[in-house]
């Protein structure tokens, strides 16, 4: 897997920073000042309770990268980090990857989350050489679902009960890309 750059400029406002243990102090901030927001919708929140239970996950998505199954990003706008974008594990045999991102709930409306996909879509096209990108979101979660629509996706299909959201299941919409669909 070809190394990423330490950064990755969005546009003027913005850019994705490689996630690092030195990122576990302003990603816990943001999460913790998020916490209701976010719980909302992404089972982890919960569980991550202190600083190093943030260090803890950004050690594990550094061995995704040593794995050679993706990396992940720290989103950055006007100097402040505002959320994460992840290639979760690439499958290199059918050549597709899943991004995943969340966002602060004050960054939301800038168009920020779509343009870091928008640049982790181009990564794993032009890059990585990969066939097909996937993103899943909740059905009620419009602002997540309005991302891939948005950047060209086709809905692909509805997985019932596909994720354990504290105390019920939930659905998951797939939404799915490929290379030559790719209007980037």
């Amino acid at each position: 897997m070809k190394l990423p750059p330490a950064v990755l400029k969005i546009d003027e406002e913005a850019e994705l920073h490689l996630l690092a243990e030195k990122d576990a102090g302003p990603l816990f901030q943001l999460i913790d000042e998020n916490r209701l927001y976010l719980r909302k919708w992404l089972p982890w929140v919960d569980a991550t309770q202190t600083i190093e239970d943030q260090r803890a996950f950004l050690r594990s998505v550094q061995q995704t990268y040593l794995e050679n199954k993706g990396f992940g990003c720290s989103v950055w706008y006007q100097g402040q980090v505002a959320g994460t974008i992840a290639y979760h594990t690439i499958d290199w045999a059918p050549r597709k990857v899943e991004i995943g991102y969340w966002l602060g709930e004050q960054f939301q409306g800038h168009g920020l989350m779509t343009k870091a996909c928008r640049t982790l879509i181009n990564y794993a096209f032009n890059e990585y050489h990969l066939n097909k990108v996937e993103i899943r979101c909740a059905p009620g979660n419009t602002r997540s679902c309005a991302i891939p629509l948005r950047l060209g996706f086709t809905q692909e299909g509805r997985i019932r009960q596909a994720q354990w959201l504290y105390d019920h299941y939930t659905d998951l919409l797939l939404y799915g890309l490929l290379v030559d669909e790719w209007q980037g």
